[in-house]
């Protein structure tokens, strides 16, 4: 399962198109009071691959939709996923110093002010969700639906619950079980919201938003067993984090609990299942299809 290496150019292409985007949305740091706008874009653009952003503008072109229409609510999507990196970084959880080779918020700015670049991102999220409601092809009960769908996954039914347990747990005391809830609800609640937000604002139907769910939920556990893969064996230039973070906060991971040759065995059948769930919208599915590829074979 090779990925097509002109892949990596389209998604340059995307996520250049998501920056430009939010460039535009995001306060100046010329406004006032200007260290928590500073604040804001530092994080923002530190980096990133823009994935759920891009998967959710990637569903609505599945769909025949106008990607162009929803790209406010795209990268409300990539705010919120920021937002969580910040309070991760955090002292009182991760307390990492690098994030995408950049010193972390915290370590910028201080707690206190990188603690409300957080919230501030969170809350302009779902500002920019509802600038969706000005284009046409956006209907009121699509919004209202998205809009439910992300404050479900980024709360405590999702990214928020699968922290929390998160940080309670220990690989003494975990097992299987809470680790899948774990990665399920701390990363892929936010791909399954991404994909989601993607098609219901395009329209679609029960059918395709299941299939695309589907897609999301599988993806977003390969994503989550690679990275466990590569705190252990990556390069730290490369990811642009410390490596092995995850060995000094006595984290479990798929790894740790299985093997790594097993780990690699289980993001390949995730990836597997992710690429089933399109393979029905033929090459409309093609991006879809790579990123799965790209995100078990990433090496950052």
């Amino acid at each position: 399962m090779i990925y097509n290496l002109d892949f990596l150019n389209e998604l340059k292409r995307r996520s250049n198109d998501v920056n430009t985007a939010l460039d535009r949305y995001l306060p100046e740091v010329s406004a006032y009071p200007g260290v928590i706008y500073e604040a804001m874009r530092h994080s923002v653009f530190a980096g990133g691959k823009r994935l759920r952003p891009v998967l959710a503008l990637a569903a609505s072109e599945v769909l025949d939709g106008s990607p162009d229409d929803i790209i406010p609510a795209a990268c409300a999507l990539e705010l919120i996923h920021t937002y969580s990196l910040i309070h991760d970084d955090l002292p009182a959880m991760d307390n990492d110093d690098l994030r995408r080779g950049q010193p972390t918020c915290h370590k910028k700015f201080g707690e206190a002010i990188a603690i409300l670049a957080g919230d501030a991102l969170l809350t302009l999220a779902f500002n920019l969700i509802t600038r969706c409601a000005r284009v046409g092809s956006v209907t009121s009960d699509g919004l209202l639906t998205v809009v439910a769908e992300i404050s479900e996954a980024a709360g405590v039914y999702g990214l928020v619950g699968g922290q929390v347990l998160d940080i309670i747990s220990s690989s003494e005391n975990i097992d299987a079980e809470s680790l899948e809830y774990i990665h399920r609800n701390k990363t892929g609640a936010m791909y399954r919201a991404s994909l989601r937000t993607g098609a219901i604002l395009s329209g679609a139907g029960g059918k395709d938003r299941q299939s695309l769910t589907q897609y999301a939920e599988h993806l977003g556990m390969a994503f989550q067993i690679t990275d466990d893969i590569l705190d252990l064996l990556g390069d730290e230039k490369t990811i642009g984090k410390p490596v092995k973070s995850d060995i000094k906060n006595n984290k479990a991971t798929y790894p740790a609990l299985f093997g790594l040759n097993e780990a690699r065995r289980m993001a390949a059948d995730e990836a597997e299942n992710s690429i089933r769930c399109v393979s029905q919208y033929g090459e409309k599915a093609d991006f879809l299809i790579e990123l799965v590829k790209f995100v078990i074979q990433r090496s950052y």
